[in-house]
């Protein structure tokens, strides 16, 4: 399935949807994008997502908090009683700038808190992410 601004694909043999984006976009695409996402979780049924972001440089504040406080929580309550899993999958470029940037940090030490109704966790390697979504 294609999104406007990502690809969206079913792996059977690991039970796991992937959104790879190839390039930025606004945040009101990106926001479709999710929606596409989850409308798809949906219908397999899935709960385990992998978030290929490498190729967005963009860090939107506005994005980072609706993913985090607004749609993975909701996400996370349409996919129930499954649990939602999002290993996001980042460049070492973005993953400095979260280290480095004070409110990215905020969101996603919010965002990553055991207490969400969902689990994600940063991955700058496919497979390690792979592993992690696996692992419960």
């Amino acid at each position: 399935m294609s999104a406007a601004n990502c690809l969206i694909t079913f792996r059977p043999d690991l039970a796991t949807l992937v959104a790879r984006w190839q390039d930025d976009a606004p945040v009101g695409a990106l926001q479709a994008d999710f929606a596409a996402l989850l409308a798809e979780a949906q219908s397999l049924p899935t709960a385990l997502w992998l978030l290929d972001v490498r190729r967005r440089e963009n860090l939107d504040p506005e994005l980072a908090s609706w993913t985090t406080t607004t749609f993975f929580p909701q996400a996370a309550a349409a996919l129930r009683p499954a649990r939602l899993r999002i290993a996001v999958l980042c460049s070492p470029a973005r993953l400095a700038v979260y280290a480095s940037d004070d409110y990215q940090m905020q969101q996603l030490t919010y965002g990553m808190a055991p207490e969400r109704p969902y689990q994600m966790q940063l991955f700058g390697d496919e497979g390690a992410a792979m592993l992690w979504l696996l692992a419960e």
